[in-house]
């Protein structure tokens, strides 16, 4: 039977003493004081650091300035793109509709100018001296009838455009009464009044002050 199989006969005791010995002489050995050229060497590498950490920061802060910057526009772009498209889309419904108005009218103009005309050639092509007496009565009644028919043009033209009958337009009439001193102080308020006021009169009541002074430094003096 073979023997038992030891463990032991393969370790070299001696080896690891020393080993060990040589550890412990490690582990106790006091640290050295760093010199002075190691002190001076890590400031430096402490100082360039924080160099490159503070262009490291001046970087972020341009960054961070810039994304502002850009982000204040974009809402400048967006709030602007918003109020112009109902600004303009408000104005162009509001320019449509009056340029339909204004052409419609244009084209009851046209066509109330050339009815018109029409009534003045009519009238002016009667010519009573050429009329016969045999024709008279045919001529009179043709000749009324052209005159009743202009009437009608007229007073329908007249119905149609204000303008005819000396009327001025209710918006002129509004920005001329915009326009007059008395609408211009019934706009105001009684502060605003009372400022406009005080405004106009202390010219005035700066130079009675000081005509007032000079009159009293005369009497002194006498």
């Amino acid at each position: 039977m073979a023997a038992e199989y030891d463990t032991t006969e393969f370790i070299d005791n001696d080896f690891q003493m020393n080993k060990a010995a040589k550890f412990s002489d490690i582990m106790t050995q006091p640290q050295r004081a760093p010199s002075r050229e190691e002190v001076d060497s890590k400031v430096a590498e402490a100082q360039q650091k924080l160099a490159e950490l503070k262009r490291a920061q001046e970087q972020l802060e341009r960054e961070r300035a810039a994304l502002e910057e850009t982000r204040r526009r974009q809402m400048e772009f967006q709030t602007g793109r918003q109020e112009m498209l109902q600004n303009l889309t408000r104005t162009v419904g509001i320019l449509e509709e009056s340029e339909f108005n204004a052409r419609r009218d244009a084209e009851q103009m046209a066509k109330a100018l050339a009815d018109l005309r029409e009534a003045l050639e009519r009238i002016q092509a009667v010519q009573e001296e050429t009329w016969t007496k045999d024709a008279f009565d045919v001529e009179l009644t043709r000749a009324l009838t052209a005159l009743e028919n202009a009437r009608m043009e007229w007073n329908s033209a007249r119905l149609k455009f204000p303008v005819l009958s000396g009327e001025v337009p209710q918006a002129a009439v509004e920005s001329k009464t915009r326009n007059t001193p008395t609408a211009l102080f019934q706009s105001q308020s009684f502060i605003q009044l009372c400022k406009m006021g005080f405004a106009i009169t202390w010219p005035l009541a700066v130079i009675g002050l000081g005509a007032l002074a000079l009159l009293a430094a005369v009497l002194f003096r006498r």
